[in-house]
C-alpha cells in the first residue's frame, strides 16, 4: 500500500512563497508518477503539477513560470515550490501517485494541506 503526506501548507501573503512536501511510503517511490492537485471551495479539483518517473513536468497555465515541482527518490518525496503567490492560489492542495506516467487518473491520494494567500 502506497501512503502520501503532505506538508508545509499555511498562510502567505500574495507575492510570497511556499514549499510543499509530500513525503511518500512506497516500496519503490522511483516507480510512480506525482502529481500535485488543488480543490479551493465550490469549485472542482484541479491538477496543477505533474512530474513522471523520468522527471518529465506538465503545469496548469495558471500556475506556469510561478509553481514547479520536483522529486527526491532518495528521500521519496515529491515537492511543489509555489512562488509570486495569488490570493485565487488558496486551495486545499493535494499530492498523489500513479504506476503510470501519463494514466487518466492517480491511484494514490494524500489527504491534503491547506495554502491561503492573503491579499
Amino acid at each position: 500500500q502506497v501512503q502520501l503526506v503532505e506538508s508545509g501548507g499555511g498562510l502567505v501573503q500574495a507575492g510570497g512563497s511556499l514549499r510543499l512536501s509530500c513525503a511518500v511510503s512506497a516500496r519503490t517511490f522511483s516507480a510512480y508518477a506525482m502529481g500535485w492537485s488543488r480543490q479551493a471551495p465550490g469549485k472542482q479539483r484541479e491538477l496543477v503539477a505533474h512530474i513522471t518517473r523520468g522527471g518529465s513536468t506538465t503545469y496548469a497555465d495558471s500556475v506556469k513560470g510561478r509553481f514547479t515541482i520536483s522529486r527526491d527518490n532518495a528521500k521519496n518525496t515529491v515537492y511543489l515550490q509555489m512562488s509570486s503567490l495569488k490570493p485565487e492560489d488558496t486551495a486545499v492542495y493535494y499530492c498523489a501517485a500513479s504506476p503510470m506516467d501519463w494514466a487518466s487518473k492517480y491511484d494514490y491520494w494524500g489527504q491534503g494541506t491547506q495554502v491561503t494567500v492573503s491579499s
